[in-house]
């Protein structure tokens, strides 16, 4: 088998749990490095949050989302149950503690380490997506369609132009739009309140995300991998061995698990003594159909929390952040105040026939998802806590937890994504 870690030959079982974005990748890579990999998941490939989200690859997106200026902005938000982030009244008490959470980690130092966390997981996973797309037989769902960042309040335009200059230092390429006409040349038809933007022409989009997960799905059992439909309810590991427990009790041992299950696998880390700071971000959005705009790129409201994305299925108009958790029923007049924006701010959009969707983000305070042990074994890997951008780092997560699994030198730093740094 290929890698080792202290001393131990890898058997090679290794199971996968989660067949979203993040565990289809890490599977694949696993696979690629001559592991024996299975991935189980109570409902099959792509059947949760991984379907719906915005289908961009946003390398530039390297801002934990608690920073100051959301802190300030927060109150303001709160008090609109539509607006960009929000927080239903039973769910309030609930989530308190993450909300300390939250705001412990706005203060200068920690946005700066989140920063940097997120940019070495960004260029690793921008550093070999291309090729991973190549090998998986995925490469023609890749377009290089750039993202366009509007904003009407010159105040909040020059805010956020120290931010992409700090990016600029990392390599993000952007260009500062000032005017209508510049901006319509970028993509014409958006209200002329919009008179500032920033375009990020390198700003990569995929067909349809839910396609390009299901594809890899296909692409890993081609190659031998096993995808068994089941719901594992906890994580047993006693000396040399580790045991996946089935919801419906029964067991399964494995030689290493990889934990994947977005965001619900802070129950399953619980189950091994982690108690990790897991909230849900539910993002909501619509899809409309095919020519309801002639989009050319993705546009991006940053003052009002969403986004208007091509994809090969329709457009999709979704965003926002709504805090409350795993229960509570969806609030799709959420998803209507989006597309009303939409249709205000895109004023030749055409908002019927819609089909409207909530995803449960998995979202960690300090914005930087766990990819590393757990505490009370090595032969168990967390991967999970990506937020909003699971599909960007996808890539970069998969080689990362492959070193892990794999005993290999890893090519970022993992103690910033650490299961015990809260």
């Amino acid at each position: 088998m290929a890698g080792q870690t202290g001393g131990r030959r890898h058997t090679g079982d290794i199971v996968v749990v989660g067949a979203g974005i993040i565990g289809i990748t890490a599977a694949i890579e696993l696979q690629s490095l001559g592991a024996k990999v299975t991935v189980m998941d109570r409902a099959g490939v792509a059947s949760g949050t991984s379907q719906g989200n915005a289908g961009a690859f946003a390398f530039s997106d390297s801002s934990p989302l608690a920073s100051p200026g959301i802190i300030r902005r927060a109150p303001k938000w709160l008090f609109d149950p539509l607006g960009p982030l929000a927080i239903p009244l039973p769910y309030a008490l609930k989530i308190t503690p993450w909300m300390y959470r939250f705001w412990r980690a706005s203060n200068a130092d920690q946005v700066a380490a989140g920063t940097r966390a997120l940019t070495a997981l960004m260029q690793v996973s921008k550093a070999h997506l291309e090729s991973f797309m190549e090998r998986t037989g995925t490469a023609h769902m890749l377009h290089h369609h750039g993202n366009l960042q509007l904003y009407e309040n010159p105040a909040a335009f020059k805010a956020v132009l120290p931010i992409w200059q700090r990016r600029a230092e990392t390599g993000v390429s952007y260009t500062v739009l000032e005017g209508n006409d510049a901006i319509a040349e970028a993509q014409a038809g958006i209200h002329p309140r919009f008179s500032r933007a920033i375009l990020t022409p390198a700003w990569l989009g995929i067909s349809d995300p839910k396609d390009y997960t299901v594809a890899l799905g296909d692409y890993f059992t081609r190659q031998g991998g096993e995808i068994e439909i089941a719901a594992v309810k906890a994580i047993e590991a006693t000396g040399e061995q580790v045991f996946l427990v089935r919801e419906d009790g029964s067991r399964r041992e494995a030689d290493r698990v990889v934990v994947a299950t977005g965001a619900w696998s802070h129950f399953l880390a619980r189950t091994l003594g982690d108690h990790i700071p897991l909230e849900t971000e539910r993002g909501y959005n619509t899809t409309l159909p095919l020519g309801a705009f002639d989009l050319k790129r993705q546009l991006s409201f940053e003052e009002h929390g969403f986004i208007v994305s091509p994809l090969a299925t329709g457009i999709r108009v979704g965003g926002a952040v709504e805090l409350g958790g795993l229960n509570l029923p969806p609030n799709y007049a959420r998803a209507d105040a989006l597309l009303k924006k939409a249709k205000a701010f895109l004023p030749a959009l055409k908002t019927e026939g819609g089909r409207p969707w909530m995803g449960y983000r998995p979202s960690l305070p300090d914005s930087v998802p766990v990819i590393g042990p757990a505490t009370k074994t090595s032969r168990v890997t967390y991967a999970f806590g990506h937020g909003h951008l699971g599909l960007t780092q996808s890539v970069g997560t998969a080689k990362l937890v492959a070193a892990l699994v794999m005993g290999t030198a890893p090519e970022a730093d993992l103690a910033p994504y650490r299961a015990d740094r809260f």
